[in-house]
């Protein structure tokens, strides 16, 4: 039997005391983890050590190539044209995958977007897609690499578990151990995975606010530039727009509305909003994949963008054209009085979309595609007493009472006097962007 170069307990100690832990050992730590070696515990050990006592940006740098190294590599270098990739933190009503894949991919880029699914309160891309009909989540890199080369263009689809095993074995560990909101956990996490894809660029959408994973913009905003440093230090051209999840993205909630949704973006209409950050998000893409004057607007208005949608959901196997699963059952919430909506907190109506059947509580769990809610009223909006609020979808009108009962102060109604309150929806979602 040969002997380990390394003991786990000496790297505990090292980053329990604060120390750096030199690179041959953190490289080990994590193979010997990833095969088995280095148990749980230790494992579980060092990751609350990082969580107390941080990372250097160096050591950060080496645990995400570890990961990477601990599974297969992708490269489109064959393919002949720009890779540029987006990830989004995750939100309510989070979308924008949807109609910005196929928005990029109709300038001639070619879009990996390996995606998720939902788990809690904030939804899955892959949950979303497939509530249209055919459409399939799991393809070969083969088939990747087929709709990549075609005039498709872009493809959204399931990670292979071939990218970053490491990962998926740390990710796990971490999130029954307390230490998931470990800055260098989470940034070697996602860039682990999106390194490994093999991308030429990638553009980072990170949220804060009530609906975000990081509800503080300083905590959000170390997060994204970690990930911008990771990404340039590994030769991915990378740049972050930070963005306000305070409010649900849109008016559709859930898997199926959320689609209508995206359709309306691609149409050229939509919600202001979710036009507005896949704008600016396919802006960064393509200025990455060396676009910088594309005129995206113009592609979402004259069909160009619908077209490259149709082609991406027909090539997996999808009809574009097939109607969409409705709930059987809905709850409309009105106003209880004249006057301006001055809040209305993101998490509460994820949370209660999840108790509708929309999201999942745990990773095997079903999701019901036509669940969810639709807001007929945002944030700077005039309402009078009786006009509909929202409107909650469910397969079975039993999930009601306890998506209400989540809802339960998480909107206001004020004065339509407040000058305020009444601008409330005119900020900007996107309030910085991170470069290298």
């Amino acid at each position: 039997m040969s002997v380990e170069p390394f003991d786990a307990v000496d790297v505990i100690r090292a980053k329990r005391d604060g120390g750096v832990v030199p690179e041959p050992a953190l490289r080990w730590m994590v193979d010997a983890y990833t095969r088995g070696y280095v148990s749980d515990a230790q494992m579980a050990s060092f990751a609350m050590a990082v969580f107390q006592r941080g990372m250097q940006r160096d050591e950060i740098r080496v645990l995400t190539d570890a990961m990477i190294a601990s599974g297969e590599r992708m490269s489109f270098a064959s393919l002949g044209k720009k890779t540029v990739d987006k990830h989004s933190t995750g939100g309510v009503g989070d979308k924008i995958t949807l109609p910005l894949a196929p928005l990029v991919a109709s300038f001639g880029v070619a879009v990996p977007q390996l995606s998720g699914r939902g788990l809690g309160h904030t939804g899955g891309t892959l949950d979303k897609l497939e509530s249209i009909p055919g459409w399939r989540a799991s393809l070969s890199n083969e088939e990747m690499f087929a709709q990549m080369q075609s005039d498709v263009g872009a493809v959204i689809c399931a990670a292979g578990s071939g990218l970053a095993p490491a990962d998926k074995k740390l990710y796990a560990l971490r999130d029954v151990t307390g230490t998931v909101e470990a800055i260098p956990l989470i940034a070697s996490s996602i860039m682990s995975k999106k390194i490994a894809e093999g991308t030429d660029a990638l553009v980072l959408d990170v949220k804060f606010g009530s609906g975000a994973f990081m509800q503080d913009i300083d905590r959000a905003r170390e997060l994204a530039r970690t990930m911008v440093e990771l990404g340039t230090d590994s030769g991915v051209a990378t740049t972050a727009l930070l963005t306000d999840m305070n409010v649900p993205l849109g008016r559709a909630i859930g898997n199926a509305n959320e689609v209508r949704e995206s359709v309306e973006v691609l149409a050229g209409g939509g919600p202001a909003d979710v036009r507005d950050l896949t704008i600016a998000l396919a802006r960064e893409m393509l200025a990455l994949a060396g676009q910088p004057d594309a005129d995206v607007e113009k592609a979402l208005d004259d069909g160009r963008a619908m077209d490259s949608w149709k082609r991406m959901i027909r090539a997996q196997g999808g009809d574009p054209d097939a109607v969409l699963p409705t709930a059987r059952e809905t709850h409309v919430v009105t106003a209880d009085v004249d006057g301006v909506v001055t809040r209305m907190d993101a998490l509460p109506f994820g949370i209660a979309a999840w108790r509708l059947g929309a999201g999942r509580a745990r990773a095997d769990d079903p999701v019901v595609f036509e669940a969810g809610i639709d807001l007929h009223a945002k944030p700077g909006d005039v309402v009078a007493a009786g006009q509909p609020l929202f409107t909650l979808s469910a397969a079975d009108d039993a999930r009601f009472a306890r998506a209400l009962d989540a809802l339960d102060g998480a909107w206001e109604i004020g004065d339509p006097s407040d000058t305020g309150a009444a601008g409330h929806g005119a900020a900007s979602l996107v309030r910085e962007r991170i470069t290298a």
